[in-house]
C-alpha cells in the first residue's frame, strides 16, 4: 500500500515534467495515438516532426540511452563542421511541442523492454542506429594502438562511452586509416587539422589536449579500390585537400583509368568529381616538399591482411597490405577489389579501422546479422515475411550506415508515411479493454525499476552549462563528457 502511494506521488510530480499535450482531445471520437521513438537521433526527431504534423492526435515520446539528445549530431559530426549541427534548432523545437516528451538515459532491452514498449504503446519506431562497428576479422587485431573510427570520433566528440579511450598520439608519426569515405576522412582531418582552429569548436577538451601534443605528421587513407571508386563526398573530399601546411600524396600510376571507370564516371556526377579533385590535389602537390609540413598520402589498391606487432609486441607497428586490381563482379556491374598475391608493409603506430558502422539487435526484435538491419516493407518490421503490428524501423537500422544527416529525412518520411496508412486502415484500433497508456505508462514501468531518467528540461540544463564553461574558452561549448558529470548537471536546481 505504502509502496503505491510512493508511486502515486511519484506520478503525480512527474506530471509537472511532462504536462502532456496541449490540445485537447475531450472533442476526440478516439483515443491519442500514442508512438515512442527509440533513438534520438537525426532519423528519430525526423520522424517525430512527421509524426506531430501528419497526425492532429499523435503523442511521441523520443526515448534515449544516453542523457543528451541528438545522437550522430552531437556525438558523430566532426567538430570543425558547426554548420551541419544547425539542424538541433529544428529538433529542439520539436521536442517542445506539448505532444512530443524525450526521456534520455533510458536504455532499450535493460531499463525497458521492447515488449514491454510495445504492450504501452500503440507505436513503436525503433531509431537507436548503429552504435558497433564491423570487424575485418584478421590477425593481430587486437593488438593496442587499433581503434574503430567510431571509438574515435566518440572520443574527440565527448561522447561518455568513450571519455576514457586515450588513444596514443605520441608514440609515432605515422597514422593509418582504413577506409576512404567520409568518416575515414574526418579522423585524418582532426588528426592533420592545425589545432589553433580546433580550439574554436566544441571538440571535448581532453582530446584537443592530445591532439596538442601529438607527434603524428603522416596519415595514410588506405582503401581497397581505385580513385574513382573512393566512398567519399566531393565537399568533404574538397575540405581535406585544401588543409593548411599539408601535403598531399597520390601516385600518378593509381589515376590512370580503365574504360570500366570512365563508364562508372559517365554514371556518376559524384564519382566524376571525386577523381577530378583527386587528380587536381596529384598534380597541384607534385613538386612541394615542405620539411615542415605534414602529408596525407591516398594509397589505392590495396587492402589490409593482417596487423603486425611492434618491437615490444602488445601495440601495432605496421599493416600488412596485399596489392588488389579491379574486376566486374558479373552481378551488379560494380568492380570489386581482387588480391594479387603481392604484399607489402606499412609501418605506423596507430590504426583507425573506418569500414562500417554496425547496428545491434534487441530481444524479441527480428534482425537480419548479414545485413546488419530489422527486416522491413517501408519501414513496417518483418519477422519471417509477414508484417509485426505497431513495429516500424526507421535510420540505419532500417536501410543500414550509409548517407548523410538529411538523407534521415526521406527515411523518416517513408516510415511515417506506412504509419500513417496503418493508421486510416484502423490497425491500431483496441477494444476498451486494451486501452494503450503511453507516456503514462512508460513512466510507471521506469519507476517501478527505479530509473533516473532525463526529460528535455535535464538536457536544457546540461545545454546551459555547457555553453557557459565554452563563453570563457572562446568555445560554442564545453562539453561535459561523463555520465557522471551529465547526470549531475541534467538534476541541478
Amino acid at each position: 500500500m505504502a509502496r503505491g502511494l510512493r508511486l502515486l506521488s511519484r506520478l503525480g510530480r512527474l506530471q509537472l515534467l511532462f504536462p502532456g499535450p496541449r490540445r485537447d482531445f475531450s472533442a476526440s471520437p478516439r483515443e491519442p495515438l500514442h508512438v515512442c521513438i527509440v533513438g534520438s537521433g537525426p532519423a528519430g526527431f525526423y520522424t517525430a516532426d512527421r509524426m506531430l504534423k501528419g497526425h492532429e492526435g499523435a503523442q511521441v515520446d523520443i526515448i534515449d540511452r544516453l542523457p543528451t539528445p541528438f545522437g550522430l549530431v552531437r556525438s558523430g559530426v566532426a567538430p570543425d563542421h558547426p554548420e551541419t549541427k544547425i539542424v538541433v534548432n529544428q529538433f529542439s523545437r520539436v521536442a517542445a511541442n506539448g505532444r512530443c516528451s524525450f526521456i534520455g538515459n533510458v536504455t532499450l532491452g535493460r531499463d525497458v523492454s521492447l515488449s514491454e514498449l510495445r504492450n504501452t504503446y500503440h507505436v513503436v519506431v525503433l531509431a537507436y542506429g548503429a552504435e558497433s562497428d564491423r570487424s575485418l576479422g584478421i590477425p593481430g587485431e587486437d593488438l593496442k594502438g587499433i581503434h574503430s573510427a567510431r571509438e574515435f570520433v566518440w572520443w574527440y566528440n565527448g561522447h561518455p562511452d568513450m571519455c576514457n579511450l586515450a588513444p596514443d598520439l605520441k608514440s609515432t608519426d605515422s597514422a593509418v586509416v582504413l577506409g576512404q569515405g567520409n568518416v575515414a576522412l574526418d579522423v585524418a582531418r582532426i588528426l592533420l587539422r592545425c589545432k589553433t582552429e580546433l580550439a574554436t569548436t566544441d571538440i571535448a577538451d581532453y582530446a584537443l589536449d592530445a591532439l596538442r601534443g601529438s607527434s603524428i605528421r603522416k596519415v595514410y587513407l588506405v582503401g581497397r579500390r581505385g580513385p574513382v571508386q573512393a566512398a567519399c563526398t566531393a565537399k568533404e573530399l574538397r575540405e581535406i585537400l585544401g588543409l593548411k601546411n599539408v601535403r598531399v600524396s597520390i601516385k600518378e600510376a593509381d589515376l590512370v583509368t580503365s574504360p570500366a571507370d570512365e563508364e562508372e564516371m559517365r554514371n556518376s556526377r559524384i564519382q566524376r568529381r571525386v577523381y577530378e579533385l583527386l587528380s587536381k590535389a596529384a598534380n597541384a602537390h607534385k613538386d612541394s616538399n615542405s620539411n615542415d609540413q605534414k602529408e596525407l598520402h591516398f594509397v589505392f589498391f590495396r587492402r589490409p591482411t593482417r596487423f603486425l606487432p611492434s618491437e615490444n609486441g602488445s601495440m601495432v607497428g605496421a599493416v600488412q597490405l596485399e596489392k588488389t586490381f579491379l574486376k566486374d563482379n558479373g552481378v551488379t556491374g560494380k568492380q570489386v577489389a581482387v588480391g594479387t598475391g603481392e604484399f607489402e608493409e606499412l609501418k605506423c603506430g596507430l590504426v583507425l579501422k573506418s569500414i562500417g558502422y554496425k547496428s545491434l539487435p534487441v530481444q524479441d526484435l527480428p534482425f537480419d546479422e548479414n545485413k546488419g538491419i530489422v527486416p522491413n516493407l517501408r519501414g513496417r518490421v518483418l519477422s519471417n515475411d509477414s508484417v509485426e503490428r505497431g513495429l516500424y524501423v526507421v535510420g540505419w537500422l532500417k536501410r543500414g550506415p550509409t548517407g548523410i544527416v538529411a538523407t534521415n529525412l526521406h527515411c523518416a518520411e517513408e516510415t511515417v508515411a506506412s504509419i500513417l496508412d496503418d493508421d486510416k486502415k484502423g490497425v491500431f484500433t483496441f477494444s476498451s479493454d486494451l486501452k494503450k497508456q503511453g507516456r503514462t505508462g512508460l513512466l510507471e514501468i521506469l519507476e517501478q525499476k527505479d530509473v533516473r531518467f532525463v526529460p528535455f528540461s535535464g538536457w536544457e540544463k546540461i545545454d546551459s552549462k555547457e555553453k557557459m564553461a565554452g563563453q570563457l574558452t572562446n568555445k560554442p561549448r564545453e562539453k561535459i563528457t561523463t555520465w557522471d558529470g551529465l547526470m549531475k548537471a541534467a538534476n541541478e536546481d
